[in-house]
């Protein structure tokens, strides 16, 4: 038996090959079984030895075909491994390059001059109480921005803050001044969106507390910031507004050149210094908290502004709705300008 199945073993090729040797030789109807059920029908005194050598014949062929079956599932194994080989000299695909997002870069060139101005950058809660968020900030209850129009209300009371004000009362809570900080995040009000109105946007706002501040400190702060963002000839003006939290309070403006090659200027946000009513709701906190009483008396200002303006402006967005566009066909319409 084995010179004929052991050449047959050796000469197949693929495991299908294979599988047709064994089946001739030790398959249910191969050879070598076929030898191993007729021994019944030999003497007892040939039996013995004729079995003996039957199962040493099938033992030499399986051990033949287990060897053989190894050798071509490495040569498969391997054939394959090469086929899917990786040349890891070859260049790389190019990918394309990510960017920031443009309110994020504007976020970074504010608060960037800010820091070189001496200020902390700090963030705050999103989900507010009313009181931070209204009334510690001198906005009474018949203010507009408390109507239910206006602010997205939470069914245990709370809302989603309307500014990042909130942050100058918790921060002025925790630390004694003096004190200069910006404040960053999203804010949110209910209302409906067009080309320059969004429910969620986003704020940078500004608290100086010290002794002896005064409206010129702010309108050099404001200053600085306009020609940071604009270069050296960059001008700044301040025009009266009302704001709850300021006594005085001013809207202010720089004065731009566009890449249109228009110059004209552009308003940018508020500004005021501090209400001392401010100051008293934050020292009634301190001292509901065990704290002393520190901020009457005291002096500073504070600013606002939105990125989204700026980062539209610079970056020629036309709608602040693209700001937060999943559609690359949006996305693409801005991207070569951002690079």
């Amino acid at each position: 038996m084995p010179h004929e199945a052991i050449p047959e073993i050796h000469a197949a090729q693929s495991l299908d090959d294979l599988q047709a040797v064994k089946t001739k030789y030790v398959g249910k109807s191969g050879s070598v079984t076929r030898e191993l059920g007729a021994l019944g029908k030999l003497p007892p005194e040939e039996r013995k030895a004729r079995g003996a050598e039957i199962n040493a014949v099938r033992q030499e062929i399986q051990a033949a075909l287990d060897e053989r079956e190894a050798t071509l599932k490495r040569a498969a194994l391997d054939a394959k491994l090469a086929g899917e080989a990786i040349d890891v000299t070859l260049p790389g695909l190019p990918l394309p390059a990510g960017g920031l997002h443009p309110i994020n870069r504007v976020y970074d060139d504010l608060t960037a001059i800010y820091e070189r101005m001496g200020y902390t950058v700090v963030e705050g809660p999103e989900i507010e109480d009313e009181h931070h968020n209204f009334e510690a900030l001198n906005v009474p209850w018949f203010h507009p921005a408390r109507d239910l129009q206006d602010t997205f209300w939470l069914e245990d009371g709370r809302l989603l803050r309307t500014h990042t004000s909130p942050m100058q009362v918790r921060y002025m809570v925790d630390h004694e001044p003096a004190l200069k900080i910006v404040a960053r995040g999203k804010v949110y009000r209910y209302e409906a969106t067009d080309a320059t109105h969004e429910a969620m946007f986003h704020q940078l706002e500004g608290l100086v507390v010290g002794d002896h501040i005064s409206m010129a400190d702010l309108k050099g702060t404001i200053a600085e910031m306009a020609r940071g963002l604009y270069g050296a000839t960059a001008k700044v003006r301040f025009q009266p507004s009302y704001y709850p939290f300021t006594e005085p309070g001013a809207d202010f403006a720089v004065y731009w050149d566009n890449p249109r090659g228009e110059s004209k200027w552009l308003e940018l946000g508020g500004c005021g210094m501090v209400h001392p009513n401010v100051f008293r709701a934050v020292d009634d906190l301190r001292e509901a908290a065990g704290k002393e009483r520190v901020y009457e008396g005291k002096t500073g200002f504070a600013f606002g502004l939105g990125p989204e303006r700026i980062a539209m402006l610079k970056y020629r967005i036309p709608d602040i709705r693209y700001f937060y566009a999943n559609d690359p066909r949006v996305i693409g319409q801005f991207r070569g300008e951002l690079g």
